[in-house]
């Protein structure tokens, strides 16, 4: 039996969903919208998804029935279906997720340029973004504790690179740079921070997965409690120095290839120590652990997760056995080929704005489901209040955007979500359907 995992185990799991989807993943498109005012994006979007926390712990700490948003609806709401859908549309975006950063380790992994552009004819980004699923598939399904231990030491080390990066990059803006460093104050009067906060929200979710992992955490009431609150802000802080130093370092990188205009900057900053080389090979490597410790802490924690809804009925029995011990060997499985098949033929653009708009989505609903305790005394109504104005405020901002400026991806996300309910709707009401064809049949014997 793996030991619990305890406070240290926890914010590395929850910065590891995190760190990887904002830097490099969404980065660039955050940045293009947002440009030198990247900080308030990241701000706004911190500060939702911190309501967010609040909300989730609020409600977690009201129930003796340990779980996430599915577990709320049912106990709030009484509504399984309800439960099931909110169940199936989380699924679906933690799948698009992990799909986003075994794109971005792919892209990275070819940024080297030491490897070949395609191997027997594979182009190799896809090629590397599945083998990197399956890796991590792999470490999983050794375990918990294995798995906790390798987050520690992937989430040591791109924290460490990442900030490295920051301090650097400033001492090179301000000593080195003759351009005037640039806070954007031109764009604070706009909608764009706001557009480009709710596009980088999917960065904001790794937190929440912690709550689904509960029977594999020590005292998880407290421990998941200090470790959101102790991993949003940092991963806050994180984006802002790194981005901030980048879309002052590099604007140009972000204009022609946005995903890896970290490099850029960093071969840029390390120019006058004649480490030009070294400081893109080092990002390169910490965009590698980043989206790598991404990728693991999303599937250890999404598979408990889809555990719980086999348990519930809230998932077919083919996903896993809920009564085995852990996360069952076949949920690690689908959830991988889910992810491969995501990363290979997908839109990079369908998926992350399909994820990201699954989290506000929910994220709010839990706000307001929060809002709705307000009489108890855990409860603050103004902070799961502005929780829920502020995902209100991004799904229609970000549909809207789509709409504009990506029309392509507007109707790819339209198209996604459209398959998604029917299948939820199609599984859930498999009953009802099922009692409606038996009373058809006789009528068509007679």
């Amino acid at each position: 039996m793996d030991d619990g995992l305890g406070l240290k185990e926890g914010v590395s799991m929850a910065l590891g969903g995190m760190i990887g989807g904002g830097i490099y993943a969404v980065f660039g498109v955050v940045a293009e919208i947002t440009t030198s005012a990247i900080w308030v994006a990241f701000l706004l979007a911190g500060i939702v998804a911190a309501c967010a926390g609040y909300s989730y712990n609020a409600l977690n700490s009201l129930t003796d029935n340990r779980g996430g948003s599915v577990t709320f609806v049912q106990c709030y709401l009484g509504n399984a279906t309800l439960a099931g859908i909110v169940g199936w549309t989380l699924l679906f975006g933690y799948v698009g997720s992990m799909a986003m950063y075994a794109f971005a380790f792919g892209e990275f992994t070819a940024a080297f340029g030491v490897v070949p552009t395609s191997v027997a004819g594979v182009p190799t980004r896809p090629l590397v973004s599945v083998l990197a699923v399956a890796g991590f598939v792999g470490l999983n399904l050794l375990g918990a504790q294995t798995t906790g231990v390798a987050e520690n030491v992937l989430v040591a080390l791109k924290v460490g690179i990442l900030v490295a990066f920051g301090a650097f990059g400033m001492v090179y803006a301000v000593g080195f740079s003759d351009a005037a460093f640039e806070y954007g104050a031109g764009q604070l009067g706009g909608f764009g921070p706001v557009v480009a906060a709710a596009i980088s929200f999917v960065a904001f979710q790794g937190w929440q997965l912690l709550f689904y992992d509960q029977e594999s955490i020590e005292d998880p009431v407290e421990t998941i409690r200090k470790a959101v609150y102790v991993s949003i802000p940092v991963a806050v802080a994180i984006y802002v120095l790194v981005g901030m130093v980048t879309v002052n370092l590099a604007p140009q990188a972000l204009q022609s290839h946005p995903h890896v205009a970290l490099k850029d900057a960093a071969t840029m900053m390390m120019r006058p120590y004649g480490l030009a080389r070294v400081g893109a090979v080092v990002i390169a490597l910490s965009a590698l652990f980043s989206t790598g410790s991404a990728i693991n802490a999303t599937l250890f924690s999404s598979a408990h997760f889809a555990k719980g809804m086999v348990d519930d009925d809230l998932l077919p029995d083919q996903i896993g056995d809920s009564d085995a011990d852990g996360v069952p060997e076949r949920t690690v499985l689908v959830l991988g080929a889910a992810t491969a098949a995501s990363t290979w033929y997908g839109s990079l653009g369908a998926i992350t704005s399909f994820a990201s708009l699954s989290f506000i989505l929910v994220f709010g609903s839990m706000s307001y489901l929060a809002f709705r305790q307000r009489d108890h005394d855990e409860v603050n109504a103004v902070v799961p209040a502005v929780g829920t104005a502020g995902a209100v405020t991004f799904f229609p901002l970000m549909l809207s955007n789509l709409y504009t400026r990506e029309p392509g991806t507007f109707y790819a996300v339209v198209g996604i979500a459209t398959a998604v309910l029917a299948v939820e709707l199609l599984y859930f009401e498999r009953n009802r359907i099922e009692e409606e064809v038996r009373e058809y049949e006789p009528d068509l014997e007679l």
